[in-house]
């Protein structure tokens, strides 16, 4: 299955990304891509994964690799919208605490905004 990868930086210091379809093996590498030069204005990103129905190891460590760079500077990395499925490969690698997971969108725009607003 494709992947479709939709990025949106119109919140200051925050990305927005939007997954639809399979996050594996075949696919990874565009994300990947997609996001290997996250500029250094951008302290949060935000996985909205409300159309992803699959991801696997390969998937798993690109969302990594970027918490990773996030942290190292002092960023943060969060999703929302999980599936069911999608959720528990998270949780089976003991991924969720080391993230910030928003129910459906209106949490995860709430936070955004605080965190603009320097609420945090």
């Amino acid at each position: 299955m494709a992947l479709d990868i939709s990025l949106d930086d119109s919140k200051q210091g925050a990305l927005r990304v939007a997954l639809n379809g399979s996050l594996d093996s075949e696919t990874a590498p565009q994300l990947s891509a997609a996001l290997g030069n996250i500029d250094d204005s951008v302290s949060a990103v935000v996985f909205d994964m409300k159309s992803l129905g699959f991801i696997s190891s390969t998937g798993l460590r690109v969302i990594f690799t970027v918490l990773k760079a996030q942290k190292s500077r002092g960023g943060r990395v969060a999703v929302s919208n999980m599936s069911p499925g999608v959720k528990k490969v998270f949780e089976i690698v003991k991924a969720l605490p080391d993230m910030t997971v928003f129910a459906n969108d209106q949490e995860m725009d709430d936070y955004l905004a605080s965190f603009q607003r320097g609420d945090d």
